[in-house]
């Protein structure tokens, strides 16, 4: 014997009418007052929903007299039922040929195949709804996949159609265009066979300084910025009256050179970094070399140069070589 099938019947015979907590309750009375207003203009209010575990045997007490019995078919052959109070389906039926509910009291009858008919599509977009409401929420596992099947017009054959195991029940009254009131009964097995709920990964804390447009816009313009540096292989201190009296054809005596003790200034005059004369790809080229410790605390210590006098432009041969 299948023990999947005990332990349903266990569960069904232990079921207690327990009060349930879930997004379904919040999300069916949407569905339904969106669905009449789609399928038939009618204005449909639920009032508060009252969602429980029950058996089967505590179901059928609830089903509302000549109430129309829509059989729903769900995922792995599951059957659902959504009964429909005469006061609800007649108020549908005639939202959908009249243009409005009537306030006369409704004629005691039974539900036939065409009221069946009439109400199927707004079923249907109901249970969509309610499935789209809740993609993200536990009760889609039991709400997920249930369509209209077939109709009953008395509840008796429940008891032999329907699963004798725990269901999940959500009850409410709704105000039918202010003409009327009816019940609805949206019974489902509490063991799901839907869909688990779709939650979206926590997103990391934005950065800051990523999510600032002023901040990025910034070191964009800043670290785009052209920065000038100039290579001195050697100094030059002259007076002043010297330097007024240079002419051309005059040379002018420059220390010793070290081609690998290169500084490099910016244009202010402080010395940024150090390096060593070379090449690279038949052009002259600078290779950057770690300052010691004293070179270090002297760009950082040193204060900001005197703009330096311009040497002298001669004619080659004349001048000698700065490099």
């Amino acid at each position: 014997m299948d023990k999947g099938v005990i332990r349903r019947k266990l569960t069904g015979a232990q079921a207690v009418a327990a009060p349930l907590t879930g997004g379904a309750e919040k999300a069916w009375p949407l569905a339904l007052a969106r669905a009449a207003q789609d399928r038939a203009a009618l204005m449909l209010d639920c009032g508060p929903v009252k969602a429980q575990r029950l058996s089967l045997t505590e179901l059928l007490d609830l089903t509302p007299d000549r109430a129309l019995i829509a059989l729903l078919d769900g995922p792995k052959e599951a059957q659902g039922v959504l009964m429909m109070a005469p006061e609800v389906l007649a108020s549908v039926i005639e939202a959908q040929t009249l243009g409005r509910v009537l306030s006369s009291p409704v004629a005691p009858r039974k539900p036939t195949r065409t009221d069946a008919a009439m109400v199927a599509d707004l079923i249907d977009a109901a249970l969509q709804d309610l499935e789209q409401a809740l993609l993200a929420e536990e009760d889609l596992v039991w709400t997920d996949g249930f369509r209209y099947a077939s109709f009953l017009d008395e509840p008796r054959p429940l008891a032999l159609m329907l699963e004798d195991a725990a269901w999940k029940v959500l009850r409410c009254s709704c105000d039918l265009g202010g003409a009327r009131r009816g019940d609805l009964v949206l019974a489902l097995p509490a063991e799901g066979h839907g869909r688990r709920p779709h939650r979206a990964a926590v997103p990391p804390p934005p950065d800051p300084a990523a999510a600032d447009p002023f901040t990025q816009d910034l070191a964009q313009q800043v670290l785009g910025a052209e920065a000038e540096l100039t290579a001195v292989l050697g100094r030059l201190r002259l007076p002043l009256s010297a330097a007024l009296g240079l002419a051309v054809g005059d040379v002018l005596p420059l220390g010793p050179s070290q081609v690998d003790a290169v500084e490099l200034v910016g244009k202010d005059g402080r010395p940024v970094a150090a390096g060593k004369l070379g090449q690279c790809r038949g052009q002259r080229a600078i290779r950057l070399a770690d300052p010691g410790p004293a070179t270090a605390l002297r760009v950082m210590t040193e204060p900001l140069a005197r703009p330096a006098v311009p040497e002298p432009v001669a004619p080659p041969g004349r001048l000698a070589a700065t490099g």
